[in-house]
């Protein structure tokens, strides 16, 4: 089928046809494959021309060999949703190329996105470890391709190599620096225009991992843009008018270049 990609890794414990089975009804209820761009899309990890840019995904030659060898290596359409806030925690997700929102729901229906989540970050690893069912759903954003690793499959394989504990450890620090980080926006940026820029900064650096250019692909609404600044739709998208007009940002279709770092910088002290 044009454009549909699952590349089953080499596995070498086959999963048990009742996985098959969920995975086959988990693909026919809507969660199609999109293409990829060739250079974004390594049909193993050994193969993966960012990986050592990457934390995780940076073992060691040996550690990294039975690292392909287990799991499966998926592509997800946007929209799609890899696991739900209440869902028992059966896999790892570990992003290979595209970016997945993770958000979190109240009782009465109101929802706040509490991370966006990019290339080499590892999804559902807490719940996991902790044994607990999903606390978040994670849903694409964009076309993603995504390694699915079953629990225990990587818990063994994280008993089998230092470095992968390590950095799974790493993966888990993050993730509280990362909530730390946005609950310290949140509370102390005086300014909605403060909160903005320092989103944009974070999302462009991440992209950037160290290149001069900070692009990076805008996939969020200015709705859900505003959930994350805690401020209005209206208020950012007022404000990107105005960075774009003053020339620190420049937006080309979904992709934003920001232009004059230090200005966005001068707008989060």
């Amino acid at each position: 089928m044009r454009g549909f990609t699952c590349n089953l890794i080499r596995e070498k414990n086959p999963p048990s046809p009742g996985y098959l089975l969920a995975l086959y009804f988990n693909l026919i209820q809507g969660n199609r494959m999109a293409s990829f761009h060739p250079h974004h899309a390594p049909e193993d990890c050994i193969n993966c021309e960012h990986r050592h840019l990457r934390m995780f995904c940076n073992l060691t030659p040996e550690a990294l060999e039975d690292y392909d060898g287990i799991g499966i290596m998926m592509s997800h359409a946007r929209g799609a949703k890899l696991f739900c806030e209440g869902d028992a925690a059966r896999n790892v997700f570990v992003i290979c190329f595209g970016q997945v929102k993770i958000s979190s729901t109240s009782r009465d229906g109101k929802t706040m996105i509490l991370k966006i989540a990019g290339p080499g970050d590892v999804m559902g690893l807490s719940a996991v470890l902790a044994n607990v069912v999903h606390e978040v759903t994670a849903e694409a954003i964009e076309p993603c391709q995504v390694k699915t690793v079953r629990k225990q499959e990587f818990v063994d394989f994280l008993g089998r190599h230092g470095i992968a504990s390590m950095h799974a450890a790493q993966s888990l620090s993050s993730e509280y620096m990362t909530v730390f980080h946005d609950a310290k926006r949140l509370a102390l940026s005086g300014s909605a225009a403060g909160r903005l820029a320092r989103l944009l900064l974070d999302w462009g650096r991440s992209a950037a991992s160290g290149k001069p250019e900070i692009k990076f692909t805008m996939a969020l609404t200015h709705e859900e843009i505003a959930n994350m600044a805690g401020t209005s739709r209206e208020t950012v998208t007022r404000l990107l008018n105005q960075f774009r007009r003053d020339q620190w940002i420049a937006i080309k279709g979904s992709s934003m270049t920001i232009v004059q770092p230090d200005q966005l910088e001068r707008l989060t002290a």
